[in-house]
């Protein structure tokens, strides 16, 4: 069975199950949440697809036009909550320069210098690790807590239809640790987390996406100028034709020995970071186990 049907019968078979009214899908204006999307539309019908739209100030400009852009191709409805109340209330905002009056390609220049001067070694696997001075754990918790804020609204507005949140992760980013843990980790139903980012772009083609959503270079869209392939240091192509060979058990040879050793650190941080869940378990002992 081809990719798109088994993903198409996965979402259907899972909404039926366990009897959701339809598909709730966070709209990024990437690649991921667009396939998910049109993979949802597919399943249950564009009439039991909801799209969700939640811009805040550090968003780019293009993201709510390419997210509602999206929307509009796939024929779906779609609510837009700007969430950069929300999350000033938290505190987060205060944690990282006001950005009000300074242009959108100053900010990214900044934050892109910032990011590798403070990091000790690597910015993604400190980041991964959540190792670092005081200033980048900020940074940390500053970026994280919009994607734990934009979950809570999804699920809040899911339930109020009893549709079912979907996520958007890739195989790629779960083996490399590239999600916020409790926020886009956090969904009911994961459609395409079997394949890799070189994959999710095949399919988006196989889906007639509009083409300015496939060319786009994939981003986070947490803080400006941060693109995925700036931060894992390695293209998505090389990166996942490398994770394929290591699960596959093929040989390296020809790869660069530079970028093995780049898939390795992320993938050894990444490891770590997932047992970081620890639970007190009852015993004579009171060992903690990992």
């Amino acid at each position: 069975m081809a990719i798109r049907d088994r993903c198409v019968d996965f979402i259907r078979q899972t909404v039926n199950q366990f009897h959701f009214n339809g598909c709730l899908i966070g709209i990024s204006g990437g690649i991921d949440s667009a396939v998910v999307g049109s993979l949802c539309c597919e399943a249950v019908g564009k009439e039991n697809v909801l799209g969700l739209l939640l811009p805040e100030r550090d968003s780019s400009k293009r993201t709510l036009k390419e997210s509602k852009l999206v929307c509009e191709h796939l024929g779906i409805s779609y609510k837009i909550r700007n969430i950069s109340n929300i999350i000033r209330k938290t505190g987060a905002y205060s944690l990282k320069p006001p950005t009000r009056f300074i242009p959108r390609t100053i900010q990214e220049k900044y934050v892109k210098s910032k990011w590798q001067e403070l990091a000790h070694q690597d910015t993604f696997i400190e980041d991964l690790e959540g190792i670092g001075n005081q200033e980048f754990l900020d940074g940390l918790a500053f970026y994280r807590i919009k994607h734990r804020i934009r979950m809570c609204l999804f699920y809040m507005e899911a339930e109020r239809k009893n549709f079912a949140v979907m996520g958007t992760t890739n195989k790629t980013e779960l083996l490399t640790g590239f999600y916020v843990k409790w926020g886009d980790d956090s969904t009911d139903i994961e459609p395409i987390m079997h394949l890799y980012k070189t994959q999710v772009f095949e399919l988006a083609h196989t889906l007639k996406l509009p083409n300015i959503i496939i060319n786009k270079a994939p981003s986070p869209d947490l803080i400006p100028g941060i693109t995925d392939e700036f931060a894992l240091k390695i293209s998505y192509i090389d990166l996942d034709r490398i994770l394929r060979k290591m699960e596959n058990g093929e040989v390296l040879e020809g790869e660069n020995s530079d970028q093995i050793s780049r898939v390795n650190d992320i993938l050894k941080s990444a490891k770590k970071r997932k047992i970081k869940n620890i639970n007190l378990m009852d015993g004579d002992d009171n060992s903690i186990l990992i």
